[in-house]
């Protein structure tokens, strides 16, 4: 309410002669006219629009915006520094061939390295379908590992793909080692270790991850149907409550779910198929499966429809 009395408080251009009238802009000359009688009510008004060039010589390819990025208050000038474009007349280069204005002053070393582990975040996870809140977390916390300097010695893009898992798990769309490692050029003993490193160093923690984080996701890239996925879930839930897999990973847990709810339907995916997307060995589902298997008729829920019974399950 406080906020619509200010608003309204504030001065309104309007023309003497027609007061109801919606002004017409000028964006040319600056001018703010009446369309009822052509009067100029305002003139010299600030464009607040994007500022374009439009040199003739341009060609279309390049970027017509004259302002640089947003401002990003992870680097330490904001990077509102000057970057210079790459020269293309003779006047650009010395004698020798050599450019004559560079850019390696105008930036500071750790800057730059923060900077091209942004852009290499970025990379993964754009190729991982992440949304905008993953890397912005995953920024910050690449910043804080930076500045402590207590992963020394670490590649930064070890570092980097640690922090995105990291970020991952926290935002609580989690995802696998294997899946940050398929799309980072490191190693996924590597990542591990950074990501214990990480962890101790910033004091902080992550939940701990369960067969739903994974569920979904799994089914979907599957193509399984609704029904598949919900009786997934619920196998997979009841055998972590009646401890039928201890020691078992979630991740292998989930796929095992996903094979005996798509075999008792007419939705049947192999074990070849679901390791694939899920990113664990075939021994690996057979085993989880096996430890399942002879509590199958428990782990079905009620309303389940099946296509096979329970007793004609593949016994692997």
């Amino acid at each position: 309410m406080a906020s619509t009395s200010r608003l309204d408080a504030l001065p309104r251009v309007t023309c003497p002669n027609h007061p109801d009238a919606i002004l017409v802009e000028d964006y040319r000359a600056g001018d703010m006219i009446c369309p009822e009688c052509g009067l100029v009510v305002g003139d010299r008004v600030i464009d607040v629009g994007s500022e374009w060039r439009t040199f003739s010589n341009d060609k279309a390819t390049k970027d017509p915006s004259r302002v640089g990025d947003a401002q990003n208050p992870l680097l330490s000038d904001g990077d509102l520094s000057t970057m210079i474009g790459k020269g293309t007349g003779a006047a650009s280069f010395d004698e020798f061939g050599n450019s004559k204005y560079q850019n390696r002053r105008t930036m500071s070393s750790s800057d730059r390295a923060m900077m091209n582990a942004f852009k290499e975040i970025t990379t993964m996870a754009d190729r991982i379908n992440l949304p905008r809140n993953i890397v912005d977390r995953t920024n910050n916390l690449f910043k804080q590992v930076y500045e402590q300097k207590s992963l020394k010695g670490r590649a930064n893009d070890a570092i980097a793909s640690a922090c995105l898992y990291i970020a991952c798990r926290q935002e609580g769309v989690p995802r696998t080692f294997k899946e940050i490692c398929a799309v980072s050029r490191i190693s996924k003993k590597e990542i591990g270790r950074c990501f214990k490193l990480i962890l101790k160093a910033l004091e902080t923690s992550v939940d701990l991850i369960t067969t739903g984080d994974f569920m979904s996701r799994f089914c979907s890239n599957l193509c399984l149907p609704k029904q598949v996925q919900m009786a997934a879930t619920h196998i997979a839930r009841k055998a972590v409550e009646l401890d039928l897999v201890p020691g078992r990973s979630p991740i292998s847990v989930a796929a095992a779910a996903i094979y005996m709810a798509s075999q008792a339907s007419a939705e049947k995916r192999t074990q070849k198929e679901i390791g694939d997307i899920a990113g664990v060995a075939d021994v690996t589902i057979r085993q989880s499966y096996r430890l399942i298997y002879p509590r199958a008729p428990d782990l079905f829920p009620t309303d389940f429809k099946f296509d096979t019974p329970v007793d004609k399950l593949p016994q692997l």
